[in-house]
């Protein structure tokens, strides 16, 4: 397929379709992540529209990367009318089963970001969750997912530092020690740093306006926002 989704990447999530909602499966660290991650963005959106808490009702959100649906529905559970695009097409149906047996209303689709900027379909926010770090263009990914967003709508990011101590925890430790991941799951060489993504998000027309770490404690498993950007980070940029 055209576009900015590498086919080896896309072959390798499908592949974990069938385990995707599997909180202890190969998806574990995402399901320990996710509300974390989806906090931090609703607060912001809603923060932007006047709003308490993380109440998204009425708002309309791209979920770039969406896989089989973990941050999408959990967006969807705070009112926003959530648009997922992969693609993947094993995980979409993954996502569209999941979300039909929970009663979520969530507009699945196949393709990447520049698929909906050519349509001319505008968002009141775009994330990209753990997706830039798989992308071979990124030049091109964040032109579309900034073409996608709406006047003054935000977008969200979250990624892996290339840091040292990200190949030591990120990849040697999650994959090959605690096999927390698949093995193969990452390419290290691929984890953009916060001035690399800065530097992209600025050939977009976008500029970072909030960036935050996300920590994981090893012993119980739970993340929590940190100044730490050495190995996951999140991003919040705008027009």
């Amino acid at each position: 397929m055209s576009g900015t989704a590498v086919e080896a990447e896309i072959r390798k999530f499908g592949a974990l379709a069938a385990r995707w909602w599997d909180p202890d499966g190969p998806m574990k660290p995402l399901h320990r992540m996710n509300p974390l991650r989806t906090r931090w963005i609703a607060q912001r959106i809603a923060r932007r529209h006047g709003r308490s808490g993380t109440d998204l009702s009425g708002l309309t959100l791209l979920d770039v990367g969406c896989g089989a649906g973990l941050a999408s529905e959990a967006f969807a559970r705070m009112g926003a009318a959530v648009t997922g695009l992969d693609a993947a097409g094993e995980a979409l149906a993954a996502a569209r089963a999941h979300a039909a047996a929970g009663g979520l209303s969530i507009s699945y689709r196949e393709g990447g970001p520049e698929d909906l900027a050519a349509e001319g379909a505008r968002f009141d926010a775009v994330v990209a969750l753990e997706v830039i770090e798989h992308v071979e263009d990124r030049a091109r990914f964040c032109a579309a997912l900034a073409a996608c967003a709406g006047p003054g709508a935000p977008v969200f990011l979250s990624t892996l530092n290339r840091t040292a101590r990200s190949f030591l925890l990120a990849k040697l430790g999650a994959e090959y020690v605690l096999r927390l991941l698949p093995v193969g799951t990452h390419d290290w060489r691929m984890f953009p740093t916060p001035g690399e993504l800065g530097q992209v998000l600025r050939g977009a027309g976008l500029r970072v306006t909030d960036l935050a770490g996300m920590t994981m404690d090893p012993l119980t498993g739970r993340w929590r926002e940190s100044r730490d950007l050495g190995v996951n980070y999140i991003a919040m940029a705008e027009r």
